[in-house]
């Protein structure tokens, strides 16, 4: 009896290893990891959007934006640099002509952000789409992921506000 049940477990375990699996001259330790076959292909849009911020540094793509305008010039923008917390920067382009709106350079990627009221007077600007909300006080600004609820950027000063901190904290 149990010499039955011996073989009919070892039919089985035959049974379910693929033919892939069983012609396989890879060990099971260099097979691809369950992680590696869960990556999500690239999009040839992402690819669109690289290359056109590669070539033209002076448009934001409109795939960056809200609603869609198309797009948008930073050429004759007014540029603030700001230098935050841990070595992180951040650009900042405003145009006199659009006060909704402001582009920021983030890790070397121009994001497109619509201004969103307040109650406590803090200037908020942000890019739902890609979860990103620019909050200037003015002591500093910092840039928020709001899809995963946590800071990217703190402590962004530019070179204005740095200067009147540095006052403040002399001593």
């Amino acid at each position: 009896m149990s010499r039955l049940l011996c073989m009919l477990m070892l039919a089985t375990t035959a049974l379910t290893v693929s033919p892939a699996q069983a012609q396989s001259s890879v060990p099971a330790s260099k097979e691809p990891t369950a992680k590696a076959a869960r990556k999500k292909p690239v999009r040839k849009t992402h690819r669109i959007k690289k290359q056109a911020e590669k070539t033209d540094d002076s448009t934001i793509a409109a795939n960056d934006d809200d609603d869609g305008a198309g797009q948008i010039s930073i050429v004759g923008s007014t540029v603030t640099n700001f230098n935050c917390e841990l070595g992180d920067k951040i650009t900042v382009y405003t145009n006199p002509g659009d006060a909704d709106h402001i582009a920021i350079r983030w890790k070397n990627r121009l994001h497109r952000l619509h201004k969103v009221p307040t109650t406590t007077g803090a200037i908020r600007f942000e890019n739902r789409r890609y979860g990103l909300v620019w909050i200037d006080i003015p002591a500093k600004a910092m840039l928020l992921d709001s899809k995963k609820g946590e800071q990217l950027a703190n402590e962004c000063m530019d070179p204005a506000q740095a200067k009147v901190y540095a006052a403040e904290h002399k001593g």
